[in-house]
């Protein structure tokens, strides 16, 4: 079919080739002639191209029935996978279907069984309801007899429930209470024994018991008028030179020196023997004899701090502390001379700080510098830890040490282990035995003071003061205090004793609550 428009052309080309060779030959005859084979030649070429075209049509055909056949056969076969794919998935959706249909069968017994037991767990609940009324009116009822019965209403009921589970628990409280105290002093006490008992036996300081008398003794009782002088001028510029009062009275062969500064005594006291030797009395005397014996003095004072600095292992104090150290010579407490007796806490605090691994310096310090306000406190308004503490304070000592030396008697809190080593130390010192003495007058006010702290708190029915004010036994009314307030009071009156009173070592405080039951066999 695509070989016909290609004939056709080549007819067409030969039949102008033709023309135009007649036109070239310009004959008729030529002419005719060439028309003539011309018109044979497309007779015989449309004979051949009708041929072709015959044959061409009948290919075209024969083509055409094969591609028909062919898309028939293409078309059945699509058709037949179509349908079997139909038929597939019909299968897959009647599958489907029929699961969907007995999953919704199941989920329809399942609400069937829902609604059945939602039902009887409607039924339940309504039992349940009403029994609890049931219930709550019984209840009520028994409630109501019970308080008829009790003869007391519900919340005083609990009141009193409570009151007794709060009764029992304090008693246990106070029985856990007393066990662990008891571990814990007994455990304290052993450690506390062995390090206090080592620190005593390695001291081997003698006994302190001196007390600076302001006695001058005389000769003769005729020294004594000498001493007053004509009209008095003799003792007058003894005094003014001095500063203290000189008492002459009956006393036999004796004058009797008084001062609140134990250093101008001690002046006063040295310069009066030194008049007395001499014999020569009178005020130009005195005042020379007044100007040694303070120079004298002064050097005994430095001589002592530098020596009890020394003794006590504390290098590098500043020369006013050195001052201030060696007045303690001069100063009694107790009639414990302070001087020996800060030299002995320091020498105790150091064995104790070793024992315990805390700074050994900075307790030894401590110690020795503890009562440096003694020596000052008639000057200072003020007590005489603070006062030390301040004093040392403005000549760089350390912060370790100045609350040492404040907070030996707590009037400031305790802040480092150096603290509560120096109190220690300072009470072992005081406390040993024949360390310290006290008049007549004294240790009876204190007893009496002793007995007054702890008689003043509620509850309290008696309370005795016993080895020698060392131990307060407090007697307590057991229908009033139970166990728990009996450690309370006990507590109390410790620390009411500590703010208000001054007394050498400790004092212990024991409270006993005794109950008895007494009854007759007849």
């Amino acid at each position: 079919m695509d070989t016909l428009p290609i004939i056709l052309l080549l007819e067409v080309i030969t039949l102008v080739a033709a023309g135009i060779a007649g036109w070239f030959f310009g004959t008729r005859r030529g002419r005719k002639v060439l028309l003539a084979e011309q018109e044979e030649m497309i007779a015989s070429k449309r004979k051949i191209s009708e041929e072709e075209s015959a044959r061409l049509f009948s290919e075209a055909d024969a083509r055409a029935k094969q591609v028909e056949i062919r898309a028939r056969d293409e078309a059945l076969k699509l058709t037949n996978d179509a349908e079997e794919s139909i038929k597939r998935r019909r299968a897959e959706v009647d599958r489907e279907v029929e699961r969907v249909d007995r999953r919704r069968e199941e989920l329809d017994r399942k609400l069937e069984r829902v609604d059945l037991r939602d039902r009887e767990l409607n039924k339940r609940q309504s039992l349940l309801d009403k029994r609890k009324q049931d219930l709550d009116k019984v209840f009520e009822e028994r409630k109501i007899e019970l308080e008829r019965v009790a003869q007391m209403t519900r919340d005083e009921a609990r009141g009193e429930l409570l009151a007794a589970v709060e009764t029992e628990t304090r008693g246990d409280m106070a029985r856990r209470m007393r066990e662990l105290e008891e571990e814990l002093k007994s455990e304290a006490d052993r450690r506390a024994r062995d390090v206090i008992a080592l620190a005593i036996q390695r001291l081997a300081s003698d006994q302190v018991s001196e007390l600076t008398v302001s006695v001058v003794a005389l000769p003769s009782d005729e020294m004594k008028g000498r001493i007053i002088g004509r009209n008095g001028r003799n003792i007058r510029a003894f005094e003014q030179a001095t500063g203290v009062d000189v008492v002459v009275d009956d006393t036999p062969e004796a004058v009797t020196i008084s001062s609140f500064d134990p250093v101008r005594r001690e002046v006063a006291r040295r310069a009066l023997s030194k008049l007395v030797l001499d014999g020569r009395i009178h005020p130009a005397r005195i005042e020379k004899l007044v100007d040694d014996a303070r120079k004298e003095v002064e050097r005994v004072i430095r001589e002592e701090g530098e020596a009890a600095a020394y003794q006590a292992g504390v290098p590098g104090l500043h020369p006013e502390i050195i001052k201030m150290l060696g007045r303690l010579k001069f100063r009694t407490s107790f009639g414990q001379n302070q001087h020996a007796h800060s030299i002995e806490t320091a020498h105790l605090a150091g064995m104790i700080a070793s024992e315990l691994g805390a700074d050994v310096q900075i307790a030894k310090m401590g110690g020795l510098l503890h009562d440096l306000g003694k020596a000052m406190d008639h000057e200072i308004e003020g007590t005489h830890a603070l006062i030390g503490a301040e004093f040392v304070k403005r000549y760089g000592v350390s912060d370790r040490v100045v609350n040492a030396i404040a907070a030996h008697h707590h009037e400031v809190e305790q802040e480092y282990v150096e603290s509560i080593i120096v109190e220690a130390a300072d009470a072992i010192s005081g406390a040993r035995p024949g360390a310290r003495r006290e008049s007549m007058e004294t240790y009876i006010k204190r007893v009496r003071t002793l007995e007054e702290i702890a008689n003043s708190f509620e509850g309290v029915e008696a309370s005795y003061a016993l080895q020698a004010g060392r131990e307060v036994r407090v007697i307590v009314r057991p229908d009033t205090v139970d166990d728990l307030a009996a450690m309370r009071i006990s507590r109390e009156v410790a620390k009411r004793i500590e703010e208000t009173m001054q007394y050498p070592g400790q004092i212990k405080v024991q409270v006993i609550r005794e109950t008895r039951s007494v009854e007759y066999a007849k």
